[in-house]
């Protein structure tokens, strides 16, 4: 009796010590910053332009401006929770051969950002970033498509929410930090959960053209939440199926990934005239 009696307070107090190390260092697992960039669009063969962005408090965040000659439409990339700008080549490229202006930066803390990311300081960062765009860039919103991947896809609907852009592409992102957790991570009390994170919260007030993208192949957001995030965006709206993991779907799924974003974007084109 005794040896049950040690083995469940070993246990109760093993998970108190969990539960007080899951949130004490919650930001750690949310936030997977990486400061080296050694690489850039030039060695991709893109001419760019590094731009720093300064924000409350003096702090700079670190962005690039990727020109797209005669392009009518710019991407405003907000990238997920790891690593920094350099490691989103791919997809510059990738929206660049697509006719358009690329615009991307780090968050505080990551790449050559300063300061340290915390949820509503993405939220902020995402709309002085915005704001340094349509200043600096003479460019209207009408003309601006805002793209979130992963974690940034919350904050595209966040900056989305209180916007008119020209579209929305939301790609392998969750409804909220909260209904994620929950459902990989059950063993891990809700009233620890400090982020919120919630894209569906915003999803209500975006009335532009959004298209959603979700791998069913998805090893960090399954599949699941991608169509949630669908359901809950209003009309005009498209869902698009890839396959392939996380980080690299949109790369293994090429062949439907690159037509749908061509065909996606010239509707948006067709309806202005």
């Amino acid at each position: 009796m005794v040896l049950i009696k040690m083995l469940l307070l070993t246990l109760v107090v093993g998970y108190i010590l969990f539960s007080a190390m899951i949130y004490i260092f919650q930001t750690k697992l949310v936030y997977f910053p990486m400061k080296d960039v050694d690489i850039n669009p030039h060695n991709i063969g893109l001419e760019y332009e590094s731009i720093f962005i300064e924000v409350d408090n003096d702090v700079k965040l670190h962005a690039w401006y990727i020109p797209k000659k005669d392009a009518k439409t710019t991407l405003f990339f907000l990238h997920g929770n790891g690593g920094n700008i350099s490691h989103r080549l791919d997809s510059i490229k990738l929206f660049n051969s697509l006719g358009m202006n690329v615009f991307i930066f780090d968050y505080r803390g990551y790449g050559n950002s300063e300061g340290s990311a915390n949820e509503q300081n993405t939220y902020d960062d995402a709309r002085s970033a915005w704001e340094y765009l349509l200043k600096n860039k003479a460019l209207k919103p009408e003309n601006i498509v805002i793209f979130g991947r992963s974690l940034g896809g919350t904050i595209a609907a966040n900056l989305g929410s209180t916007l008119k852009p020209k579209a929305i592409i939301l790609e392998s992102t969750f409804t909220t930090v909260n209904e994620l957790v929950s459902d990989i991570y059950s063993y891990i009390p809700k009233p620890l959960i400090r982020f919120k994170y919630e894209t569906t919260k915003y999803l209500k007030d975006i009335k532009c053209p959004m298209l959603v993208v979700h791998s069913v192949d998805d090893n960090i957001i399954p599949y699941r939440f991608g169509e949630a995030v669908f359901r809950n965006a209003n009309e005009p709206k498209t869902f698009v199926k890839i396959s392939g993991d996380h980080n690299h779907g949109f790369l293994q799924s090429k062949d439907i990934y690159i037509p749908a974003l061509k065909k996606f974007l010239q509707e948006l084109d067709k309806d202005k005239r």
